[in-house]
């Protein structure tokens, strides 16, 4: 049964203060690149989209109704966009292996939702969010990138029953 997302928000914000469960989030990993692939950030980085539109946006909300109007699919890069003529077996089309493309929307607002070091509350309410599975995609893959390993069940166990459909563009 799947708890509302009033009551996932109340669980999170009413954890003891400090340790993992305080409001402020640890982060694993490198306090740059977020763990993500050299390809996908370097395109992010160099991106017009992340760079002037992104740039702009100053506030969590901002950025969530952004992802709300924005985002149509999960992939890290857009459509059509990747040159993977030639590369065979494991390289031919895979998480960012070759040759890169325009990096997808979903990808900047990852990036940029980590520029603005949200809190454990933010996050909640990314992947309790309830008007679009995107918002809620883009939460589970900050945490993934962003959380410590050992915490990742916690983070998701609640979650893995979870019917609602996000079309990944696959």
């Amino acid at each position: 049964m799947a708890v509302s997302q009033q009551q996932q928000q109340q669980q999170a914000v009413s954890k003891p203060a400090g340790g993992k469960h305080g409001n402020v989030l640890p982060l694993w990993g490198n306090e740059k690149t977020m763990n993500l692939n050299p390809m996908i950030l370097t395109n992010v980085l160099s991106s017009p989209y992340f760079k002037v539109q992104l740039y702009e946006l100053k506030t969590y909300h901002e950025v969530v109704d952004e992802i709300y109007f924005k985002v149509n699919h999960m992939e890290p890069w857009e459509k059509g966009s990747r040159k993977t003529a030639g590369q065979t077996g494991m390289c031919g089309g895979v998480r960012g292996v070759g040759t890169g493309g325009i990096v997808s929307t979903a990808f900047c607002l990852l990036y940029k939702l980590f520029t603005l070091k949200l809190t454990r509350k933010q996050v909640m309410g990314l992947i309790t969010h309830t008007d679009s599975p995107y918002i809620r995609s883009l939460g589970f893959m900050y945490i993934r990138y962003t959380q410590p390993p050992p915490d990742l069940v916690d983070w998701y166990d609640e979650f893995l029953d979870d019917e609602e459909v996000c079309h990944h563009g696959w």
